[in-house]
C-alpha cells in the first residue's frame, strides 16, 4: 500500500533544504565575490580553488552515499546524518567566512583548507537528507509533491539569504572606527549557521524512513556500483544536471559583478530607520528565487499532464532562448532585466522537484530491474551532480572573469562589461541547451514508473507477509 504523507512531515523534509540552500546560495551568489573583493586573491587563483576542491568534493558524495546505505541505527539509515553533522555544518560555515590576518600566501592556504571542509561537511549531511526522500514513500506522485515541498522551502531559504544578506553585512559593518566588511560577513554567517543547525534538527526530528531494502539483499558495493554502472537512465539524468547546475551557477555568480562593475550606480533604495542601502543585486535575486518558487510549484500541476521528461524539456529550452536575449539590455532596460530574470529562474525553478524526484524513480528503476535498491548511492549521484555543475559554473565564473581582465574594486574596461554580461547570457545558456539535449534521450517517462512502482510494491507486500509467517 503506498505509504500517504502528512502535511507535517513534508514540510520538515521541506525545511532540511532551506538550512543547506541557505548556505548555498551563500556560496554561489556570494562566495566569489568575498574572495576577490573582501578576502583579498585573484579571481584566477579562486577558479582554480573552486575546480581543485570541488573535484575531490564531487568524488566524496558517492562514498558518503555507500556509507549512507550501510548505516543502520534505531533512527534510519539517513536521519542520523541531520543529527550528527548540524552543528558541524554550521561551524564549518563561519570558518570559511572568517578573514584571519595572514600574508596572501597565508589566506590562499586558509582558504584551501575551510572551504575543502565545508564542501566535506556539506556532503556529510545533504547526501542522506537528499537520499531520504527515497524511503520516506514509495507514491511516484507523493514524491513530486514531497520534491515540491522541499524546493519551495529550499527557495524561501534562498530569499532569506539573498534579502538579508547585503543589508545585514552593511549592519554588521559598521564599528566606531569605521566600516569593516570582513567583520559583517562572520557576523552574519553566524546568524545563518544557527539557523542552518536548528532546522535541520526538525527535519530529523519530524521525518520516517518506511522503505528498506529488499530482505534477500547482501551488502555488496560491487554490486551495487556494477548496476549503476549499466543504469542508463542514471547517466542521463546526471549529464542533465550537471548541465543545468552550469547554468544556475553561472548566472548566480555573475550577478554581483553585473550589478557593482555595469550599472553607475548601484543602490535602489535605503531603508530609513537601519540607514542601510538595498541594491539592484539584492533586489534582482530576490525577484529570481520568488520566480524559482512559482516554477517549483507550476512543476507538479504542468508534469503531471505532459511528463516530467517534457516539462523539464521545454523548460531548459525555453531558459536557453530567454537567457541570449538578456545579453542585448542596457543599464537603462532595468524593467526588461528584472522581466526576465523572472521568466528564466520560473524555468530554472521548474527543474528541481522533476530532477530529484527522476532521481527516486531511478532508484526504483533499479532495484525493479536487478533487485536490489541502492537509494544512497544513486542519490549521491545526484549531489554529485550539484556539486560537478557549480564546480564546472563556479571555476569558469573565476576563469573567465580573469580572461576578461577583472580587476578588484575599480572600474572595469569596455570589454570587461561585455565579458561579465556574457556570463549572465550566451554562456550560461550553452548549459542550459545542453541539459535539454540530455534529457530528450531519458526513457524512464510516468507510464512506465506506474508500471515498476506497482510490481515493486507488490513485492515488498509478498517480502512482509513471507516475513510475518
Amino acid at each position: 500500500m503506498d505509504q500517504k504523507l502528512k502535511f507535517k512531515e513534508k514540510a520538515a523534509y521541506g525545511f532540511g533544504d532551506f538550512a543547506s540552500s541557505m548556505f548555498w546560495k551563500i556560496f554561489s551568489v556570494y562566495l566569489l565575490y568575498y574572495y576577490t573583493d573582501v578576502f583579498g586573491i585573484s579571481a584566477a587563483v579562486v577558479g582554480t580553488m573552486f575546480l581543485i576542491t570541488r573535484i575531490w568534493d564531487t568524488a566524496l558524495d558517492p562514498i558518503i552515499g555507500v556509507i549512507a546505505d550501510r548505516t543502520n541505527t534505531k533512527w534510519g539509515k539517513f536521519r542520523p546524518y541531520l543529527l550528527w553533522v548540524a552543528v558541524p555544518f554550521g561551524v564549518v560555515g563561519v570558518l570559511t567566512f572568517t578573514t584571519p590576518n595572514l600574508s596572501l600566501t597565508g589566506k590562499v592556504i586558509y582558504a584551501y583548507v575551510t572551504y575543502t571542509l565545508m564542501m566535506m561537511v556539506y556532503s556529510a549531511i545533504n547526501v542522506p537528507y537528499a537520499s531520504l526522500m527515497g524511503v520516506m514513500t514509495s507514491n511516484i506522485k507523493d514524491r513530486t509533491a514531497l520534491s515540491t515541498f522541499r524546493f519551495v522551502f529550499a527557495f524561501a531559504g534562498s530569499i532569506l539569504v539573498l534579502a538579508s544578506a547585503e543589508p545585514l553585512v552593511s549592519y554588521f559593518s559598521q564599528t566606531a572606527s569605521g566600516v569593516d566588511s570582513q567583520r559583517g560577513w562572520l557576523f552574519t554567517m553566524i546568524l545563518y549557521a544557527c539557523i542552518a543547525a536548528v532546522f535541520f534538527y526538525f527535519t530529523f526530528a519530524w521525518t520516517k524512513e518506511r522503505i528498506s531494502p529488499p530482505k534477500e539483499q547482501k551488502t555488496s558495493l560491487k554490486d551495487d556500483l556494477k548496476n549503476l554502472a549499466t543504469n542508463k537512465p542514471w547517466f542521463i539524468l546526471l549529464g542533465a544536471g550537471v548541465s543545468t547546475l552550469i547554468f544556475n551557477s553561472l548566472r548566480d555568480g555573475s550577478v554581483i559583478y553585473y550589478f557593482k562593475y555595469y550599472f553607475q550606480s548601484q543602490q535602489a533604495f535605503q531603508l530609513p530607520i537601519f540607514k542601510v542601502a538595498i541594491n539592484y543585486s539584492t533586489l534582482y535575486l530576490v525577484l529570481g528565487q520568488a520566480a524559482n518558487i512559482v516554477g517549483v510549484i507550476l512543476a507538479k500541476p504542468i508534469s503531471d499532464k505532459i511528463g516530467k521528461k517534457n516539462t523539464f524539456l521545454y523548460a531548459m529550452m525555453i531558459a536557453a532562448l530567454l537567457s541570449c536575449v538578456f545579453y542585448f539590455f542596457k543599464e537603462n532596460d532595468l524593467i526588461l532585466i528584472f522581466a526576465f530574470q523572472f521568466l528564466i529562474s520560473i524555468c530554472a525553478g521548474c527543474i528541481f522537484p522533476l530532477l530529484w524526484s527522476m532521481y527516486a524513480d531511478i532508484a526504483d528503476y533499479s532495484e525493479w530491474k536487478t533487485g536490489r535498491r541502492a537509494t544512497g548511492l544513486i542519490f549521491s549521484s545526484s549531489s554529485m551532480s550539484q556539486k560537478l555543475g557549480w564546480t564546472l559554473g563556479g571555476a569558469l565564473t573565476g576563469w573567465m572573469l580573469a580572461i576578461y581582465g577583472f580587476e578588484a574594486n575599480v572600474s572595469q574596461t569596455i570589454e570587461t562589461q561585455s565579458g561579465i554580461r556574457m556570463m549572465l547570457s550566451f554562456i550560461p545558456a550553452a548549459g542550459a541547451a545542453l541539459s535539454a539535449v540530455f534529457i530528450g534521450f531519458y526513457k524512464l517517462n510516468d507510464s512506465l514508473m506506474n508500471t515498476i512502482s506497482g510490481e515493486l510494491e507488490q513485492r515488498r507486500t509478498k517480502d512482509k507477509i513471507e516475513q510475518e509467517n
